[in-house]
């Protein structure tokens, strides 16, 4: 059995390690309080900056410099911006993180963020943001999401065009200055380590780090409602948002089942009723999306214009007809592929760094993959199925993207 081991500094960071036996790799992810709900009025955009900006160049080496001794000792890395937080993630051999780890440390404290370097990131940054009317599948839920959360909540991860185009470096940097802190920051570490060693090494590297910030409310101000993005495109894409249980609530690994019911792969129902029988679309899922405060369900389709109208009203029929109960076969195809999934996240360190690093900032405390599966187990069909019967939803939040607006669906009283 696994043992994930804690420690918090005096600094407020939490540290997190799960030694994982018989692998040479270790995964490393950062969560730092720098997410995009915490970017200032018109900076939208801030925290992707700051996430490219902190590959060029940190601590006494400039950007080649640093970047050759990563490569140098094999280590993957990437950063990207989440909602609540900026989060730094890499992958080594365990042997390497003690040469590794302090390069990483200087990304988090003393990134260069030159002049020089920032009209490249902005070109990039307003790059991806151009290159998601290439990827119509991501742009529907970036803009439901908008819809449905609200601001901040709902802020994409790509920033806002006028936003990006109007930042200096100068609101990068006091960003970083305010944001990238140690009260509010979780390092999650698993893998070939050995805690007390990466417990005391942390501890020197930061010596001298402080700071606080407080976090925005975690508020839902989304107007909701049934809209329409034109495009010029060849389908329509579809998305459907409701509200469901956040994380902390201890029905969300069973609404986690549920979804798994719904869009398990090629036997959920999401699959068998909209794609295989009626034939209405090339492609649709749905997600539980697991929040501190808030957690929703979100549902794409991708069908033709002529079938777009009824596509919508069967993904809506779908989400609300799973409250009438699953079969008990159902419920174990969803338990079995619930906990292959587990087992596949174990065979990966940068997973399962990742995995305790959500949760605890989730939950307040790491699970080992023994207590996720113990909690799978506990749960019984009838079980789900109360769960779905007592809530069905009634309320959703559509956006249709594509050549013509839809009429919003009715969902059944």
């Amino acid at each position: 059995m696994q043992r994930i081991h804690t420690h918090e500094y005096d600094n407020g960071l939490k540290l997190l390690v799960e030694p994982h036996q018989g692998v040479a790799s270790c995964g490393l992810t950062w969560l730092l309080p720098a997410g995009v709900v915490c970017e200032p009025p018109g900076g939208h955009g801030t925290c992707t900056l700051l996430s490219e900006l902190m590959f060029r160049g940190a601590g006494d080496r400039d950007a080649r410099a640093h970047s050759d001794a990563l490569d140098g000792l094999g280590v993957q890395r990437s950063t990207e911006a989440q909602p609540w937080h900026l989060a730094l993630q890499a992958t080594m051999m365990g042997a390497r993180l003690p040469e590794a780890l302090p390069l990483l440390v200087d990304m988090v404290s003393s990134p260069h963020l030159d002049a020089d370097a920032f009209e490249p990131t902005r070109q990039l940054a307003l790059q991806s943001l151009e290159a998601l009317e290439d990827d119509p599948q991501e742009k529907v839920i970036v803009e439901l999401k908008e819809r449905f959360l609200g601001d901040p909540l709902g802020r994409s991860v790509y920033g806002r065009g006028e936003d990006l185009r109007a930042l200096a470096v100068e609101d990068v940097r006091a960003f970083k200055q305010h944001q990238l802190v140690p009260h509010g920051a979780i390092l999650g570490v698993a893998g070939a380590v050995d805690f007390p060693a990466v417990r005391d090494l942390v501890g020197r590297l930061l010596d001298g780090w402080s700071g606080d910030v407080d976090l925005p409310e975690a508020r839902c101000s989304g107007p909701g409602g049934h809209h329409h993005v034109p495009a010029e495109t060849a389908q329509e894409h579809i998305g459907v948002a409701h509200f469901a249980p956040a994380e902390p609530d201890p029905q969300s690994m069973v609404q986690r089942l549920g979804i798994a019911v719904l869009s398990g792969g090629m036997s959920g129902r999401l699959f068998t009723e909209v794609r295989e029988k009626r034939g209405l679309c090339y492609a649709v899922h749905a997600m539980y999306a697991a929040g501190k405060e808030i957690g929703a369900v979100l549902a794409y389709a991708g069908s033709t214009p002529q079938q777009a109208p009824e596509t919508l009203e069967v993904l809506v029929e779908q989400l609300q007809g799973i409250s009438e109960g699953v079969t008990p076969d159902e419920f174990q195809r969803a338990v079995v592929g619930l906990k292959s999934r587990l087992v596949m996240q174990g065979e990966s360190t940068s997973a399962r760094a990742a995995a305790i690093a959500r949760d605890q900032y989730l939950l307040d405390h790491p699970r080992t993959l023994d207590e996720i599966a113990t909690a799978v187990d506990a749960i019984t069909v009838d079980q789900l199925n109360a769960f779905l019967a007592g809530h069905r939803p009634d309320r959703f939040t559509t956006l249709a993207l594509g050549p013509q607006p839809l009429a919003a669906p009715v969902p059944a009283g």
